[in-house]
């Protein structure tokens, strides 16, 4: 191939020399549609973008700014540089940053990311005049003197294991750096074990301290490589970056010991803004929390694990070195355990006597999170009921009366954890007619259910209620027959029926039996 030249002025002589690799007439070199930036190991680079690329299943993290986990290619169709029929980009490698942010644009929805150890930005290259070749650049290691295989950019991951998973992790003065990272080295094998995959488990992390931090979400990584490099990642946010815990004396441990984090409110923290769709949970798969506990939570953890409960996430504590006879006085119930997971047989907790030599443990850990048959501990009152709400629209009732009993339904709704897996609510009105304002599957979000109820439109007439009853166990709750969820009939009446109820009544009650 020949080399590319540029005129050299020196005194009385005129030379053409070779132009330095990486600079503008450079070949550019032809990269996939998932090459990241962390795979292109130069300050500047030109690359070449193939074209028609998958839009939707491009990872990227951030804006103008990415982390280097992000597909290069993505980032220069988000930024504008290119269109998805490709072409040439250059490539800047750039310090890593705190935050990323998430926008949208040119079809392509980027990411947040807390933190990450390296950035790139994009502008446009240059093609030059001679077509790029070589080997695109791969996200995989080639063996020497072996034909590369092609493999799926994306895996499927262990279907068998599907689970969305946060994992809460310790990042207290307790803990300690070298604690700390044993912990991360733990819970990377666990990751890597659980086989994630955009068909398997994904996964997130949350670093508890004074004031928990969610580190990366269950949609940002959905390969276990990726998310190995994004736990290596995290720093240590409760420990003095001047002082290591190997080097610290027993002493100086036991008193950052008693610094303990308030692990409660970290897992309230991940109930209430973990598992949300907005961060990537799915539909119809269980949710869980892995709360790791070194020592002994600083407050109320039983009240944490209803709260967590209530939003339909399935708690598992996995308790380190437990406290020191000299600690027990400190524990404000040495029972945590049991009462932070909602049934104390022994599935949902977990002990490892320390940090070292907890290869062994990974296996029965991961065994336990895959058990989807034994995530029950979810479904409370709270999430696993479909509630009927009979209401009467007769005339007696009046519209501003009326409107009264909307009111109260809606505040009776609240109140639930309303999902696809979770509570459902339905409505009907009767007076001598029936009608169905909502069935249990027509809503599956709180905001659309109580959108809903508020604009049932009075109907007026007689007052039937046996014959409603009838229609709601008919057409309401026959449908609902395989649902593992207890079903409850709430009638707002008035007044006295005209028909009979007695005999509608028996006959629901049989039919929930």
């Amino acid at each position: 191939m020949s080399a590319a030249w540029i005129p050299v002025l020196c005194l009385g002589v005129c030379l053409l020399l070779p132009e330095p690799a990486g600079s503008e007439g450079a070949v550019p070199i032809a990269i996939t549609c998932f090459t990241r930036g962390l795979d292109i190991r130069k300050e500047k680079a030109d690359v070449l973008c193939p074209g028609d690329c998958p839009l939707d299943e491009f990872s990227v993290f951030g804006n103008i700014v990415y982390a280097s986990v992000s597909s290069v290619c993505g980032a220069a169709i988000h930024r504008g540089v290119i269109g998805n029929s490709g072409g040439p980009v250059r490539i800047y490698s750039l310090p890593g940053r705190e935050n990323y942010s998430s926008v949208v644009a040119n079809g392509i929805q980027s990411q947040t990311l807390s933190r990450w150890s390296a950035s790139f930005t994009v502008t446009k290259g240059r093609s030059g005049t001679q077509e790029a070749t070589g080997r695109a650049v791969s996200t995989a290691r080639p063996a020497t003197g072996k034909r590369l295989k092609k493999t799926p950019e994306k895996k499927a991951g262990n279907k068998d294991c599907k689970a969305d998973i946060a994992f809460l992790i310790d990042g207290s003065f307790n803990i300690g750096q070298r604690r700390f990272n044993l912990q991360k080295n733990f819970v990377g094998k666990v990751a890597l074990m659980l086989g994630i995959g955009t068909e398997g488990p994904h996964v997130g992390l949350v670093q508890a301290s004074e004031h928990p931090k969610i580190e990366f979400y269950l949609k940002n990584f959905t390969s276990a490589k990726d998310v190995l490099f994004a736990i290596k990642e995290v720093g240590f946010r409760g420990g003095n970056s001047n002082t290591d815990a190997a080097e610290r004396t027993s002493s100086t441990v036991d008193s950052e010991r008693r610094q303990e984090v308030p692990r409660g409110k970290a897992l309230k923290h991940t109930a209430q803004k973990f598992f949300t769709a907005d961060a990537g949970v799915r539909k119809g798969i269980p949710k869980v929390v892995v709360v790791f506990i070194d020592g002994w939570p600083s407050d109320d953890i039983e009240e944490a694990g209803i709260v967590a409960r209530e939003f339909g996430v399935n708690v598992f504590i996995v308790s380190v070195a437990k406290p020191i006879p000299e600690e027990l006085g400190m524990v404000q119930d040495v029972a945590f355990v049991d009462k932070a997971v909602c049934r104390n047989n022994g599935f949902f907790s977990y002990h490892m006597p320390n940090w070292f030599g907890t290869t062994k443990y990974v296996k029965p850990l991961v065994q336990k999170l895959c058990a989807h048959e034994q995530m029950m501990c979810s479904k409370t009152c709270y999430n696993s009921v479909n509630i009927a709400f009979l209401i009467d629209g007769s005339s007696s009732v009046g519209d501003s009366n009326f409107r009264l009993m909307l009111e109260f339904v809606s505040n009776i709704a609240k109140t639930f954890e309303i999902s696809d897996i979770g509570a459902k609510i339905a409505a009907v009105q009767f007076t001598y007619d029936q009608r169905t304002e909502f069935s249990f599957t027509d809503y599956s979000t709180k905001e659309n259910v109580l959108a809903v109820i508020r604009n049932i439109r009075y109907m007026s007439g007689g007052t039937a209620t046996g014959d409603a009853i009838s229609f709601t166990v008919r057409n309401v709750f026959g449908p609902m027959r395989d649902s593992p969820n207890k079903n409850f009939l709430v009638i707002v009446t008035d007044g006295q029926s005209y028909d009979d109820v007695r005999g509608p009544a028996a006959a629901a009650h049989d039919a929930a039996k």
